[in-house]
């Protein structure tokens, strides 16, 4: 089971705090390390990755969250709640079992913002639901490497429930982000939307494409449809010229 999680950890500053989550992941059973843009250069030699020196030196490295994101179907972002406007889903961790049985079993990113400033909201932006671990009111956040820990321990220790019938089949990221491409062009050839900047139109197709909870089906759908506007658009251009 731990083989389809993915920990991403993003541009975290203190190689014992990616030694310690790797460490956890060995703990627990999980494997699959991917760091974006790290801190310190000598990321991999942290000594605090007991016992897990192999999940650090097949850590995946990457320059950009998008990247790391690509082959998973699900994308949770670890932050706390306090001062964040959320558009997601937001489930808490002992929850995350359950919810996880009514997805598809595709690859599912469990990622994490660095020790000073968590994730931004670009990269929350990106992900499918956002993760909550519950704290007390007066200590609302988690260290990166307890994140992790708390994370790796609550999924490894709860039985799963059994696969609900005929879950969502979702694109993965990449896939899906070729969808928005394919729409956010279509605007553009349009005239739709022209007063957004490009990242504009990519977050609110995003966040419509995941309120609908949209299936590869579907989306798939769509991208034909975008690639057929488009081609109308280049021929009633291409008339207006000749």
């Amino acid at each position: 089971m731990m083989n389809r999680f993915a920990v991403v950890l993003v541009s975290p500053r203190d190689p014992n705090n990616i030694g310690a989550a790797a460490r956890a992941m060995a703990n627990f059973g999980f494997a699959d390390l991917r760091v974006v843009t790290p801190y310190a250069p000598s990321w991999r030699d942290a000594v605090s990755a007991v016992g897990a020196q192999d999940i650090m030196q097949r850590a995946k490295l990457f320059d950009a969250l998008p990247q790391a994101l690509a082959d998973c179907t699900l994308m949770l972002a670890a932050t706390a709640l306090k001062d964040r406007r959320l558009d997601q889903p937001v489930i808490s961790l002992p929850d995350l079992p359950l919810w996880l049985s009514k997805q598809i079993q595709g690859k599912t990113a469990l990622v994490f913002g660095n020790e000073k400033t968590g994730l931004s909201n670009a990269d929350i932006g990106l992900c499918s639901a956002v993760l909550h671990i519950p704290t007390s009111a007066k200590q609302p956040s988690v260290n990166l490497a307890q994140s992790v820990i708390l994370t790796c321990y609550e999924l490894a220790r709860q039985t799963p429930p059994a696969a609900q019938p005929n879950p969502l089949q979702r694109a993965s990221f990449a896939q899906t982000e070729l969808v928005i491409d394919e729409l956010e062009e279509l605007m553009v050839q349009s005239g739709f939307k022209t007063d957004y900047t490009a990242q504009q139109r990519k977050a609110l197709l995003r966040a419509l494409v995941r309120k609908a909870e949209l299936g590869k089906n579907d989306l798939f759908f769509i991208k034909n449809f975008a690639l057929y506007m488009r081609g109308k658009f280049t021929e009633a251009k291409h008339a207006r010229t000749h």
